[in-house]
C-alpha cells in the first residue's frame, strides 16, 4: 500500500513541475498565479499522501498551513492586481 501512495505522490510531483513551468513562462500575471495555485494544491496532495504512507501526523499540519497560505496568496493577488483593490484583475477598466 505504501508503494502505491508513493507512486501517486510522484505523479503529483510531476504536476508541480508542470505548474512551475507555467509560473516561469507566464505569459500573464494571472497565468503565473494559477501555476502557483496548482503547485500549492499539488503540494498539499503530496504531503497528505506522504503523511498517510509514513504514519506521521505532523505532516498533515504542514499540509493545512500550505493550503491556508495558498488561499491567502490568491486573495492577495486579486487585491493587488485589481485597479481599485477590490475587484477582478481580468476585468477591463471602466472608461
Amino acid at each position: 500500500m505504501d508503494e502505491t501512495l508513493h507512486a501517486f505522490a510522484a505523479l503529483l510531483l510531476l504536476a508541480v513541475a508542470a505548474s512551475l513551468l507555467r509560473v516561469l513562462r507566464g505569459p500573464t500575471r494571472a497565468d503565473r498565479m494559477m501555476g502557483a495555485q496548482l503547485s500549492a494544491t499539488s503540494g498539499v496532495g503530496v504531503l497528505m499522501l506522504l503523511a498517510q504512507a509514513t504514519g506521521q501526523g505532523a505532516v498533515l499540519d504542514v499540509a493545512v498551513v500550505l493550503a491556508l497560505l495558498a488561499a491567502i496568496a490568491a486573495v492577495a493577488f486579486v487585491k493587488a492586481a485589481s485597479p481599485d483593490g477590490a475587484g477582478d484583475p481580468e476585468e477591463e477598466d471602466a472608461p
